[in-house]
């Protein structure tokens, strides 16, 4: 079955955001069509409806975690996959229009993840202003421009585009934050394995069964399968229900991988899977963010064996 690579790309919009930024890191995005949505779920939806061929949203930040709206719209709904990860650095900026000063904000328009990045300089240098949240950066500098708001946090193209006035540069907390964004598509053949991916999936534990997680983890860690990121997010059935999202090294064509997909299936009441993908080279090479075990590495040791296995069952013990 073959692909038809995207030309239509939502994203977390308006213009300006960080979205934005990181979706024009792909080439096929660069010369395609962009079109910014109000909300994550909105980008989404396109995907879903056909409005658009690919979504690009944010997944989680290495400062505020997981963007909580991104993994619940991945687990509800007609099932979507993740093609390909983006990993972009975080620059904040304070703008405001032109001839305001610090000690005139009354107001910030930040997106949640945003003002969490910067809440020690916003304590520091505006303590009484008013954060408000909204839906993105970029809607963040819109509403300052339109008169909504004092100030906002957003990225410096942000504020170019809206032609507000930069009041301080650089003002989150972490100066090496970075933002993961994930672009999706229909369910489709996954891109072909490239020896360093990354596999995701949303499980769901049976909660009435002592041990469950560990069940879960146990199918990844006798085969040797490193899991990356462990997340847990509210299933919306009952207080104490979690789904839980995994990171694993590896991709579904692997052998070790697909046999722990298949003993996920076993144990659990219910496996997504949420798409397997090249890993993004960050930092570049020589920096902290570990590329983890290599499943080739591991796979000729598990095919051999697979071979053995099979050749005890047919009785041959040479």
């Amino acid at each position: 079955m073959s692909v038809v690579a995207p030309t239509r790309f939502a994203y977390l919009g308006p213009e300006g955001t960080f979205a934005e930024q990181a979706l024009r890191t792909i080439p096929a995005a660069e010369q395609g069509v962009r079109l910014p949505a109000r909300s994550v779920p909105e980008a989404l939806e396109a995907v879903r409806t056909g409005a658009a061929d690919a979504a690009l949203v944010p997944l989680e930040n290495s400062i505020g975690g997981a963007v909580g709206v991104t993994f619940d719209e991945l687990t509800n709904g007609t099932p979507l996959v993740i093609t390909q990860e983006v990993v972009l650095p975080v620059e904040f900026v304070l703008a405001a229009r032109a001839g305001t000063s610090l000690e005139q904000i009354g107001s910030i328009a930040a997106h949640p993840q945003a003002s969490t990045q910067c809440r020690g300089w916003l304590r520091h240098h505006v303590p009484n202003a008013a954060v408000v949240d909204v839906l993105s950066n970029g809607a963040a500098a819109a509403g300052v421009a339109a008169g909504d708001h004092d100030a906002a946090i957003c990225a410096p193209i942000g504020a170019t585009g809206h032609g507000l006035t930069v009041l301080a540069d650089k003002i989150a907390d972490h100066c090496d934050a970075v933002t993961r964004f994930v672009l999706v598509r229909r369910p489709g053949p996954p891109p072909p394995p490239t020896g360093d991916d990354i596999t995701t999936l949303a499980v769901y534990i049976a909660h009435d069964s002592v041990g469950a997680l560990l069940a879960v983890l146990m199918e990844l860690a006798v085969r040797e399968v490193n899991l990356t990121r462990i997340e847990s997010r509210p299933t919306g059935e009952a207080l104490g229900r979690y789904a839980f999202f995994l990171d694993c090294s590896g991709h579904v064509a692997d052998d070790r991988l697909g046999d722990a997909l298949r003993g996920l299936h076993r144990v659990c009441a219910e496996v997504r899977f949420l798409g397997s993908y090249p890993r993004h080279d960050w930092p570049p090479a020589g920096g902290g963010r570990a590329g983890g075990d290599r499943a080739d590495r591991r796979d000729d040791d598990y095919a051999q064996a697979a071979a053995w296995l099979a050749r005890v069952r047919a009785g041959r013990l040479d």
